[in-house]
Order: C-alpha cells, then sequence, then structure tokens
C-alpha cells in the first residue's frame, strides 16, 4: 500500500470514527491522497462533474425520491393500508401480515427502504399499537425488516447505483429483483406467523368480504403504478430514467388530482425535502467518484481479482466469502457506501469467475438492505426509532428472529441463481 493510500484511508476512517458524516469523510480522505501524491485537487472536481454528468442513469434517483414523498403524502399510504387490512388482515398476526403485504406493494411505488419506513410504515406501527395485541419493540421490528423490501422489488435506487459502478442492464436489475423480494416478503410472513401463533396474538375484526371490493377500487390508482412503470420500461416505451420521470409525475396527478390530498404548500415541502435526501445521496456519490479514481489509480481490483483468482477459488466460496464481508461492512457503513465504493473492487473477480453480474448485483443489494437493520449501525432502526419514539433496545430486541429468516433468504439467492435469473432470461437476458 503506498504512504498516499494509507493516508487516505486513515483519514477515511479517523473522520467517520468521530461521527463525520461518510461523504465528507471520503471527500477529505480523498483530497488527502491528491495533495500527498502530488496531483491537482482539481481533479476531485472534474471526476466528480464527469461522473455526474456522464451517467444519465442517475437521474433517476431524485425522481424516485420525489416519487415516493409524494405517494407518502395525503390519503395515498391510508388507502394502501385499508386495501392490505382487507385482504390479509383476518389471519392470526394479521397487522404483521398488513405490514409486509403494504411493504411489498408500496416498494413498487418508491425504491427507497427508508421512504417506506418513515413513511407508511410510521401508520403500522401505530395500527398495530393501537390495537393491543402487539408489543411495541414487536411492531416496530417487522416494520424496519418489510422495509428492507423497498429497494429490492422495482424501482430500486440502490440497483440504480449498482448499474452505475457496473455497467449493468437497469431493466433486468430491475427484474432479476421481484423473485427475491417476493421471497424476502414470504419468509418475513413465515416468522410472523410463527412468533403470533407462540405469543398468541389475537386475530383482528375481519373485514366483511363484501367491503374488499370497494377497498380495492379505492387503492386500484396506487397500485397500478408497478405496473406503468414495468411496462414502461420492459415494453420499450421509456427508459428506466424516463420511467422515473414518469412515476413522479403519475404520483403527482394521483396525489393532486385524483385523490386532492395534496395542496401547493404540501408539494413545495415535499420538493424541498426530496432535494436534501437527493443532495445526500449525490454527496456519497460525488466522493465515491473521487476514490473509484484513486482505486483505479492505484491498480486495487485487478490487484484482488489477480489474487483472489490466483488462490483457485470457486465462485461459490467467492459469493459466500463476499457476502460475509459485506454482511460485517453492513454494521457500520450504509448502503450507498458499499455499492459505490466497496463492491466495484470485487468485480473485476467476478468477471474473472465467470459469475453473472445481474446475480452478484441483485444478491449485494438484497445483502445491503438486511445491513439495514442489523445492529450497532441499522440505519432502518435509528429511522423507525426516530418516527415512532419506540426505545432502541425494543426494536432490537426483537429485530433477531426477522434477521435470521431474511439471512437464510440471502443465502438461498446465493445458492440458486435462477430465482434472480429467471426472469430476466423470459425477457431476452443472454446471462
Amino acid at each position: 500500500m503506498s504512504l498516499q493510500l494509507a493516508l487516505c484511508l486513515l483519514t477515511l476512517f479517523l473522520l467517520a470514527a468521530i461521527g463525520t458524516p461518510i461523504a465528507y469523510s471520503i471527500l477529505v480522505g480523498s483530497l488527502v491522497y491528491l495533495a500527498v501524491a502530488g496531483q491537482d485537487i482539481a481533479l476531485s472536481g472534474e471526476q466528480i462533474l464527469a461522473g455526474l454528468y456522464e451517467s444519465f442513469v442517475l437521474l433517476a434517483v431524485p425522481l424516485f425520491i420525489v416519487a415516493a414523498n409524494i405517494m407518502n403524502a395525503g390519503t395515498i399510504s391510508e388507502r394502501l393500508l385499508r386495501f392490505c387490512v382487507a385482504t390479509v388482515g383476518r389471519f392470526r398476526g394479521g397487522l404483521g401480515h398488513v405490514n409486509v403485504v403494504a411493504s411489498l406493494i408500496f416498494s413498487g411505488m418508491s425504491g427507497s427502504a427508508v421512504a417506506d419506513a418513515a413513511g407508511i410504515g410510521k401508520i403500522i406501527i401505530e395500527m398495530m399499537t393501537r390495537s393491543g395485541h402487539y408489543t411495541r419493540g414487536y411492531a416496530a421490528a417487522i416494520t424496519a425488516a418489510s422495509a428492507t423490501i423497498g429497494p429490492i422489488i422495482p424501482p430500486s435506487i440502490p440497483m440504480v447505483l449498482y448499474a452505475l459502478v457496473s455497467n449493468q442492464s437497469i431493466g433486468y436489475l430491475f427484474l432479476g429483483g421481484i423473485v427475491p423480494g417476493v421471497l424476502m416478503g414470504a419468509v418475513i410472513m413465515g416468522m410472523n406467523t410463527v412468533i403470533s401463533t407462540r405469543r398468541g396474538f389475537a386475530h383482528e375484526d375481519p373485514v366483511p368480504l363484501g367491503d374488499l371490493p370497494l377497498h380495492t377500487l379505492n387503492a386500484f390508482p396506487a397500485l397500478l403504478m408497478p405496473a406503468i412503470l414495468l411496462y414502461g420500461i420492459y415494453g420499450g416505451v421509456t427508459t428506466p430514467t424516463e420511467a422515473a420521470a414518469v412515476a413522479a409525475a403519475y404520483a403527482l396527478l394521483l396525489a393532486g388530482v385524483f385523490y386532492r390530498a395534496l395542496t401547493a404548500g404540501a408539494l413545495y415541502k415535499i420538493l424541498v425535502e426530496s432535494a436534501r435526501s437527493s443532495a445526500a445521496v449525490g454527496l456519497v456519490i460525488g466522493g465515491a467518484l473521487i476514490l473509484n479514481y484513486i482505486v483505479a489509480s492505484e491498480n486495487i481490483p485487478n490487484q484482488l481479482a489477480g489474487m483472489l483468482t490466483g488462490l483457485d477459488v470457486s465462485p461459490i466460496v467467492f459469493l459466500l466469502g463476499v457476502n460475509l464481508l459485506l454482511l460485517a461492512l453492513g454494521c457500520v457503513l450504509d448502503a450507498t457506501t458499499i455499492i459505490l465504493v466497496i463492491i466495484p473492487l470485487f468485480l473485476p473477480t467476478c468477471r474473472e469467475l465467470g459469475i453473472d453480474l445481474i446475480h452478484f448485483g441483485v444478491v449485494a443489494v438484497v445483502n445491503c438492505m438486511i445491513g439495514l437493520i442489523t445492529p450497532p449501525y441499522g440505519i432502518l432502526l435509528f429511522v423507525i426509532n426516530a418516527v415512532s419514539r419506540i426505545p432502541l433496545q425494543e426494536i432490537i430486541g426483537e429485530i433477531w428472529a426477522f434477521l435470521a429468516v431474511l439471512i437464510a433468504a440471502l443465502v438461498t439467492l446465493i445458492l440458486v441463481p435462477d430465482l434472480i435469473l429467471w426472469l430476466p432470461r423470459v425477457f431476452g437476458y443472454p446471462g
């Protein structure tokens, strides 16, 4: 390791350790590298501008954030929840199932785990605790676990970022996430059934089946968004970025005109909050672009690929090892940093070992989402704590069972690539 790289990493970790936002830590560490290496510090600006302005796909990120924030506004979330209660609320652990099904549906609109947890998650936690059948910690834990599905089922902001660093098709990545997202929902619902039976959670009052058509009709326009999004991309009508713009426009039309649940003042607040969220993601992307330049300058990916392929590691052993590392990193780093900074290091090795990059990308994103609920850093745990005021200790005490089944689902996806690749192949993926 060169002196300049060592100083860069030392600066980065020291700043992160004292609580500096990770984006600023990366930026300062990268500037230290350029200064010690005697390179023009203006290279940092060049790398950021080149990376941001040459990546049309990155426009999808703020557009999906806007769409998610609009869908969280007004009565849209409540209509979707009433539909979910009418369909699955009658079973044991019904509101837990409602929680998961709502996340599955809302994931087709937002692409963000934090948006799911902070929006629809807050409402369902209040419903679960108010019913008196669930403890506060359990309601918060299953909400955090189900929110991890958000970025797996399309649209997905993390998959857009993975497409940026791997040059893979966003469309095939989106398709590859559908079956894993459903699998994650199924294992969480299965664990909810087991726990509800063991603890004797009471049944909810069932919604009469005669009311189901009305609830379906009320939620139908919102339920159409995923279909419009997927048809636009896979029907060849729009690019993924254009589909993100359509999603934002449809959400605005739905909330502002159809449901009449959005005022001009509320829209202004949504746009401001979306700009802040997009800027936060953009800072991490900018830092990662400079850091990726440094990594390429040091030839680290090729050295790593040569070292690992020289060990004659099988693809399965490599995937298991990388995923163990990513799970460990997920305890202390956020998903965006892992996808933009860590995962590119392993892409050359994947190519050398013949690992499909769509399979690797979906598995890596699932892994990063599990990291969102992994103590001690688990950002979703903090989000749920902030919006519900439920003590973090209670949430962490209940999260382990859901964490276990999600890791089991992750191992299944690693060992059975066809679960991810089947749907992309149906739509013409040659891998």
